[in-house]
């Protein structure tokens, strides 16, 4: 079979994908994921009495609004590298604003606090629950998007699957808040922000081989 006989071959009867195919595979990866992730904290934790009641309701509702906020934009990216050649570099510089946003918070709140209390500003309560529950809670979003995205064609698969982590430990992060009270800046920004990068860092090292195609 001559070559040009074999690209009219495979060319036939091709069919167009459906547009808009993969922005609702991955919306509906990030809900099944996200509805996961929330049954799996109820399981364990059971239903908070009261969560948005107290003293800390303004940090958690801090904690949601950052969390909440990596998952829209890290969405936007993973919808664009579905395909092959998208760019979505907004999208990265908005989440990397976001990250340093809350880590110059926390730094800055211990800087203007006496070293004395900087102990209690980033060990406050729960503070190791947060750090180990966030990747817990993370497993079963990251594993629905990467499902997702194994029927997509990403090329960047090591920026990918960080990505990928990112909206995961987001979405642990936020599951976490309605339980766990958070005491102060310093503390949403180590406990939270930084278990979410660190599930960004594990997304990024098993993104090669978990996306490859």
């Amino acid at each position: 079979m001559k070559t040009d006989e074999l690209i009219d071959l495979l060319g036939a009867n091709v069919e167009p994908v459906k547009r808009g195919y993969m922005r609702t595979a991955l919306l509906a990866a990030l809900a099944v994921g996200a509805a996961a992730a929330f049954c799996l904290r109820l399981a364990v934790y059971g239903v908070p009495a009261n969560p948005f009641s107290g003293e800390d309701v303004g940090l958690k509702v801090a904690g949601l609004a950052l969390a909440l906020s990596l998952v829209v934009v890290g969405g936007g990216f993973l919808i664009k590298s579905a395909r092959p050649g998208e760019a979505g570099r907004g999208a990265l510089i908005i989440i990397g604003l976001l990250l340093l946003a809350i880590f110059s918070a926390g730094t800055i709140a211990l800087a203007l606090a006496s070293p004395s209390a900087w102990s209690g500003m980033v060990f406050g309560p729960q503070w190791a629950a947060c750090f180990f529950c966030i990747p817990v809670f993370a497993a079963l979003p990251f594993a629905t998007l990467v499902w997702a995205l194994r029927k997509a064609a990403p090329t960047r698969l090591a920026l990918t699957g960080a990505v990928i982590g990112l909206v995961a430990g987001a979405l642990g992060a936020a599951v976490c808040a309605y339980h766990y009270p958070s005491s102060s800046i310093p503390f949403l920004a180590f406990w939270y922000g930084g278990p979410i990068v660190l599930c960004g860092l594990i997304g990024a090292l098993l993104g090669p081989r978990l996306l490859r195609w």
